[in-house]
């Protein structure tokens, strides 16, 4: 998966497009088409530009859940918002660029979950695409807030993220779990470069897997960004992206059983 740059000279664009996506969007209605339209109040940012990737992150666990309070959202209920518990009541949007990539659901609508799943589950969710064969900064991707309206959620209690995943037929396997935190958020009013968030590149397969993230070893992409702290700030998360980027790739990639790991 290519490892990408946001050129600071499109900010000023992206946060004019980003404020007014923002403004619109509330407890799953359609949001205004930006960079980061969304059906929640979760954003994400382009990025262009190779560099070399972070060490990879995320390993094949064994299939044993923590209790119920540690699922965000198992999609189950079949609507966009993640679970009502532990404050976490955020909600399930899409994202994606103006060069001409293709994604469903569109950007900006309400986001629909999608008839499938790991062993017995009914729903997961899915996007499906192909990112544009020309332009800059190319991008597509699905997450979910924490919270709603957008806001910080505590997760010092945890130790990382679990969650089911895989991809359909001819969709590149690459994708990057993003966990956007107040470091690199510019809802936290910290970051001068932002969206360079924690996470992981993915390479998936065609079943699902089960997959297992630490926040110890969650890494920011290298060569861009400020600030550059050394580890993700728990306390500050914001949510949770899949994104892809590989220029002319298509996609279809699918994400299940969501859960925040530490349990005895």
């Amino acid at each position: 998966m290519q490892t990408v740059i946001w050129k600071s000279k499109r900010l000023s664009t992206f946060f004019a497009a980003l404020a007014a996506a923002s403004a619109a969007a509330c407890a799953g209605a359609p949001a205004a088409q930006a960079p980061q339209a969304s059906t929640g109040t979760g954003e994400t940012a382009p990025q262009t530009a190779s560099t070399a990737a972070p060490p990879p992150g995320p390993t094949t666990v064994s299939d044993k859940d923590c209790p119920a309070e540690f699922t965000v959202d198992d999609a189950e209920d079949n609507n966009n918002q993640i679970l009502l518990q532990k404050g976490r009541k955020g909600y399930w949007y899409t994202f994606v660029d103006k060069a001409g990539t293709t994604l469903s659901p569109p950007a900006g609508t309400k986001f629909i979950m999608s008839a499938g799943g790991p062993k017995d589950s009914q729903h997961a969710a899915h996007m499906i695409g192909k990112v544009s064969g020309a332009g800059d900064p190319l991008f597509a991707g699905m997450g979910f807030s924490f919270t709603d309206p957008k806001g910080p959620y505590n997760a010092t209690e945890y130790t990382g993220v679990s969650f089911y995943a895989k991809v359909g037929p001819g969709s590149t396997k690459n994708v990057r779990l993003k966990v956007p935190d107040a470091d690199t958020d510019p809802v936290g009013k910290k970051c001068t470069e932002c969206f360079n968030d924690f996470g992981a590149d993915l390479t998936l397969t065609d079943q699902w897997q089960k997959y297992t993230v630490p926040f110890a070893t969650m890494k920011q992409m290298e060569g861009w960004g400020s600030p550059n702290p050394s580890t993700i700030d728990k306390s500050t998360l914001y949510g949770l992206q899949w994104q892809v980027t590989a220029q002319g790739a298509a996609f279809d990639v699918w994400v299940d059983n969501v859960q925040l790991t530490g349990c005895p």
